[in-house]
């Protein structure tokens, strides 16, 4: 039987009691602020210009595009290792292909919603997922509730970690990339943009690792290891990114992710006809170094840092639910990674 389409995002459950507490995201850009963690620094030497960013107001493909105009360079050419919110200030790497002639200052390129900090040459192109992790400091307005209740859950979160969810940026705007990729791998519709078919593929993927983890997360598995689980280095279980070939996992815990695959098998056979391979990633993220203060009383001011890959909507949606101001109504979802 195909799959039904996907039209909105189901609301996947949560590891911890509910709060009930409420709060205010991102009333300013300041709100919410990150910080790159690099795997490196530039060497000083190489073919590739790197600048250090910080932006305030701006997504990361457009000041890549600022970044290639100044240079005299082509767009294809910059590179970035992870995408980073726009309505926030954000400190990230860019490089810059530029092998000949003579290297732009572009320290001194002006603009209202973006500075380079710093520059230096370096021997390769930065990629999606060369860093080593993102630290956030997130300030949350208004907040009512019980401030026991959401220092309850911080505690544990900082203890046990909280379900590695996929954002909602991953999904595209209300989740529409997922009903566009079971479309395409249905052969509804054509995609022709290799990267709108990337978009797509990656939104299934991740889709079916969430039905995966909300499955074990309803089934009271939270925190606990199945029999035939995939344990990654700090030996957790992890969960599929589907592709090619049988999941790794064994026993009960493929049990499972086989009954969540038979409830998407358009997704996920199409997943396997598109050349992915099966990957495996982990169910818990761990926030490393949690801290919170009161300054005011109805304000919370979060900080931590996380590898890359996971989101800081996954820590925030275990504390409290957010709101945010009606320009997000229309644009960019709230999650970075």
């Amino acid at each position: 039987m195909p799959d039904a389409p996907y039209t909105t995002l189901p609301t996947w459950p949560h590891a911890y009691p509910a709060s009930g507490a409420s709060g205010v995201l991102k009333r300013h850009n300041e709100d919410f602020q990150v910080t790159e963690l690099p795997l490196q620094l530039p060497s000083r030497a190489g073919e590739h210009v790197w600048v250090e960013v910080e932006k305030n107001g701006a997504n990361t493909a457009f000041v890549a595009q600022q970044l290639a105009d100044a240079a005299g360079a082509q767009e294809r050419d910059v590179g970035y290792a992870g995408l980073k919110d726009r309505y926030a200030i954000t400190r990230q790497w860019f490089s810059i292909y530029l092998p000949k002639g003579e290297t732009p200052d572009l320290t001194q390129l002006q603009h209202p919603e973006f500075k380079v900090l710093a520059q230096s040459r370096h021997v390769k192109k930065l990629r999606p997922g060369d860093l080593a992790g993102n630290r956030f400091r997130i300030v949350l307005r208004e907040v009512t509730g019980s401030r026991d209740a959401i220092e309850a859950n911080l505690q544990a979160i900082a203890a046990q970690g909280v379900p590695n969810y996929f954002g909602a940026q991953r999904f595209g705007f209300d989740g529409g990339n997922v009903e566009q990729g079971r479309a395409m791998l249905a052969r509804e519709i054509r995609v022709r943009n290799p990267k709108k078919k990337g978009l797509y593929l990656s939104a299934v993927r991740s889709f079916v690792f969430n039905e995966v983890l909300a499955q074990r997360i309803a089934q009271g598995l939270w925190g606990k290891t199945l029999p035939g689980d995939v344990l990654d280095e700090a030996g957790r279980p992890t969960g599929p990114m589907w592709g090619r070939g049988r999941v790794s996992s064994t026993d009960e815990a493929q049990a499972l992710e086989n009954s969540v695959a038979a409830r998407h098998a358009t997704l996920c056979d199409g997943m396997e006809h598109a050349g992915l391979d099966q990957e495996r990633r982990a169910l818990v993220a761990s926030p490393q170094e949690l801290a919170w203060e009161w300054p005011q009383p109805d304000q919370l001011v979060l900080s931590f840092s996380l590898p890359p890959g996971t989101y800081a909507t996954s820590v925030l949606e275990e504390i409290l639910s957010t709101t945010e101001p009606e320009r997000h109504a229309e644009g960019e979802p709230a999650a970075v990674k």
